[in-house]
């Protein structure tokens, strides 16, 4: 396998780089540690999305007729590490680029793209997604909020949690029961976050400011026509969805970065001369890398035309190891980093932190890897 970027893809990162030197703050650092979910963050994402999109830059991938540059799988992802490798400017937006948009796209009525795709091809939309429940995490077929049909709406009524971007989101990427089928049961509905009814509460937390928050549903009406998709048909679209979201935070190429600062720091100090230290560090490099490898394997089918399928769990999985080595070399053997030292070693570590439990707990990709990736029988009860 050629691992060489072609002499286009290295012009695309280097535009990316010149345009991000250029439109960033010069205390961008210290600025997103806070977060990507913080109210100045998230407006900064606002103006920084929509020159994004003036430049062509925002869905580079995306078809020409619907505000894209025509580009590939390979241009979305080195978008994706770029942004990342520069704590993510685009806030919360970038899950219009990874699995909102892309979704839309798939799934959604014609009213529904006339609606909601010029404003997210615009930098203009942020969203945040109802799914995990107080006692239906990871495990989403156990979800409760209802949505009730009552002629031409739906009365909603119920609680998510660990919503991240739900205090100052546009709208709600909303799973709801109105069945209890346990999986053809949950239908999706996309649900404005002003509408009457609807309480947000943030969850303190470690992980940066304004992240994630409680969201209360009490008699909320949500017409028919802001249904997604037909009723029942959540768990088919939210397998497509969660499929992207996995693949598209490229927490691996992150925590090379992290873990290359690290490393200098460590070397400017005259302290990375242990062979402890020396072997950590290139343990750490060997799981980025291979998680690397493992998504580049999965976008190299994108551009085949193949169907991704549950090796995306295996890549998240990956990902998950390659982070949590960085995260625990870092606390090891740099800590003060964490005090002070380096804003984007700590920006780091706050995210992550929610490595192994974003787009997907690690224990529930390990159950998808044994049963649909392996094949693994299941034990009888």
């Amino acid at each position: 396998m050629n691992f060489e970027w072609t002499d286009e893809q290295q012009a695309f990162r280097r535009k990316l780089v010149d345009f991000l030197a250029a439109n960033l703050p010069e205390d961008w650092e210290e600025f997103s540690k806070h977060g990507p979910a913080s109210p100045a963050l998230t407006e900064f994402a606002r103006g920084f999305c929509r020159k994004l999109a003036e430049n062509g830059m925002l869905f580079p991938h995306w078809p020409k007729d619907i505000g894209g540059e025509g580009l590939g799988p390979w241009e979305q992802q080195i978008l994706a590490e770029v942004m990342w490798e520069y704590g993510e400017p685009r806030g919360g937006q970038y899950m219009n680029v990874n699995w909102i948009g892309p979704t839309m796209l798939k799934y959604g009525t014609e009213g529904q793209k006339a609606k909601y795709l010029p404003q997210i091809s615009a930098g203009e939309m942020l969203w945040c997604q109802g799914f995990s429940e107080p006692n239906s995490g990871s495990d989403l077929a156990s979800l409760r909020t209802r949505a009730e049909l009552e002629g031409d709406h739906y009365k909603v009524n119920g609680q998510k949690i660990w919503t991240s971007y739900a205090g100052l989101a546009d709208t709600c990427f909303l799973l709801t029961r109105t069945s209890d089928d346990r999986k053809k049961g949950i239908t999706i509905l996309l649900v404005p976050m002003d509408t009457p009814g609807i309480t947000v509460r943030q969850i303190p937390s470690l992980i940066g400011e304004g992240d994630i928050h409680e969201v209360f549903f009490d008699d909320v009406i949500v017409p028919v026509g802001q249904r997604f998709g037909e009723e029942g048909q959540a768990w088919e679209i939210i397998g497509y969805s969660l499929t992207n979201e996995r693949l598209g935070i490229p927490r691996y190429h992150l925590a090379r970065e992290a873990l290359d600062r690290a490393v200098g720091i460590l070397k400017a100090e005259g302290e990375f001369t242990r062979e402890t230290v020396k072997a950590e560090a290139a343990r750490c490099a060997a799981l980025c890398e291979a998680a690397r490898t493992a998504i580049y394997a999965i976008v190299q089918k994108r551009v085949d035309g193949g169907t991704v399928g549950p090796e995306s769990s295996s890549a998240r999985y990956a990902t998950v190891q390659a982070e949590r080595a960085v995260s625990e070399f870092v606390v090891e053997y740099v800590p003060e980093a964490l005090a002070g030292q380096s804003a984007f070693l700590q920006m780091h570590h706050q995210r992550g932190i929610v490595a192994g439990i974003a787009s997907g707990a690690a224990e529930i990709q390990l159950n998808i890897i044994a049963s649909d990736v392996l094949q693994l029988p299941r034990e009888p009860r």
